[in-house]
Formats: C-alpha cells, sequence, structure tokens
C-alpha cells in the first residue's frame, strides 16, 4: 500500500484524523482492515497518541471498530445490519420529505434539490465523486426539512453508510443515478406527500438489498 502523505506539525490531531478518513472512505483501507497505531504513526509522522484521538474519533463515526483485544479495524456491517440501517434511512427521509411538503419554503427547497440533481448526473464524475454527490442530495433532503434533530439522526448514520457502500464491491449502484433521485423531487414539487414517502422508501428498500448483497459477497 502506498504510504500516506507524511504530516507538518501544525494541526496534527485534525489533519491526522482527515489523513485516515480519506484512505477508508477512498478504499485504501477496506472494510476489516487492520489498522495498527504503529504503522499510521510512522507513516503520518505523527505520535501514537494522535493516532489514537484520531481513531478514536473515527470510532465514534462508525468508520472503525474495536474487535478482539481491542485491535481497530474498518468497520464490516452484515447483510441485516446493512438493510436495518436504510430502514432507518427510509424513515428519516420520509419524515424529511414531508416536511419539506409542508413547509411554506417547499418551491426554493425543490430549486435546491434540482439543483443537487445535476451534481449526481455529472458526466465523468470518479466513484469518490458519485457517492459524495449522493450522500450530499439524501443530507440536503434532510437539512431542508428544517428539522435540526432529523438531521443529527441522519449525520450519526452516515459513517455507516459509506462503510455499507465500501462494503460491497459494486458501488457503481442504479440508486445512485439522477433518473433514481429525479422521482423524489418530482413528488415534492407536486406536494404529493403519499407519492414523496413512497418513492424514498423504494429507493431505500431497493439500495438495501444492493448493499446488502454487496456486504454478504465481499
Amino acid at each position: 500500500m502506498e504510504p500516506l502523505v507524511n504530516l507538518d506539525r501544525s494541526t496534527l490531531r485534525e489533519r491526522a484524523l482527515e489523513a485516515v478518513r480519506s484512505a477508508i472512505l477512498s478504499g485504501r483501507y477496506r472494510p476489516g482492515d487492520h489498522l495498527g497505531e504503529v504503522e499510521l504513526a510512522t507513516s503520518l509522522g505523527v505520535s501514537r497518541g494522535t493516532v489514537r484521538e484520531a481513531l478514536r474519533h473515527l470510532q465514534q463515526e462508525g468508520l472503525v471498530t474495536a474487535g478482539a483485544r481491542g485491535m481497530l479495524r474498518v468497520s464490516t456491517l452484515t447483510p441485516a445490519e446493512v438493510r436495518e440501517l436504510f430502514q432507518v434511512r427510509a424513515a428519516l427521509e420520509a419524515l424529511a420529505v414531508r416536511q419539506v411538503i409542508a413547509s411554506p419554503r417547499r418551491r426554493a427547497a425543490v430549486d435546491a434539490l434540482r439543483a443537487a440533481l445535476e451534481r449526481l448526473g455529472a458526466p465523468g464524475a470518479d466513484a469518490t465523486a458519485r457517492i459524495e454527490a449522493d450522500l450530499d442530495f439524501h443530507l440536503l433532503l434532510c437539512r431542508l426539512s428544517g428539522n435540526s434533530m432529523l438531521v443529527e439522526a441522519w449525520q450519526r448514520l452516515e459513517g455507516r453508510m459509506r462503510v455499507a457502500i465500501l462494503n460491497g464491491s459494486a458501488w457503481q449502484a442504479p440508486m445512485m443515478s439522477h433518473d433514481r433521485h429525479a422521482p423524489i423531487v418530482d413528488a415534492v414539487e407536486r406536494g404529493d406527500a403519499a407519492a414523496a414517502v413512497e418513492v424514498v422508501e423504494d429507493h431505500m428498500s431497493d439500495a438495501a438489498e444492493h448493499f446488502a448483497q454487496g456486504s454478504a459477497t465481499d
């Protein structure tokens, strides 16, 4: 594996955290890979204590899990856990679309969601860009609800969402496409809450099955 970039002494904890997080999210470290403090500290040019703080933060995000004898590894999800994750997402985002539709700022929300759709359809986007565009769309949907507790709940699951995507080899799922997200925005624009909820639930059910199968075969 190519070594991580050596860090200078400014904002070491934050930069170490970002370096390890980026290595996980880019797939340089795969689900189940061991994350050794000594190796990471040497690669990054920081102390083991700095690495330990970064790994502790990543545990809180759900990207890192402590296994036998406290050994830290990149998190993995079982197929059942992937399905449970997307069930919770479906509930949160169904609430989000209902609140967006009920909001007096619905038309402005639709404009923002349309702009996010364009990023989902950007030609030539690489894996990282497509994943980010997908997650940004769904987080925006939650933020537009105006419900801060809903947004906080969604963000607490984000690390595990990324793990679910990275667990499988076929991340290029059709549910990350522009066309799979457009019906959500169309229903919000029409003000049809029942249709919007149905589309969100179907979208999450399909995503759950896709990524659960990827998790089972990884």
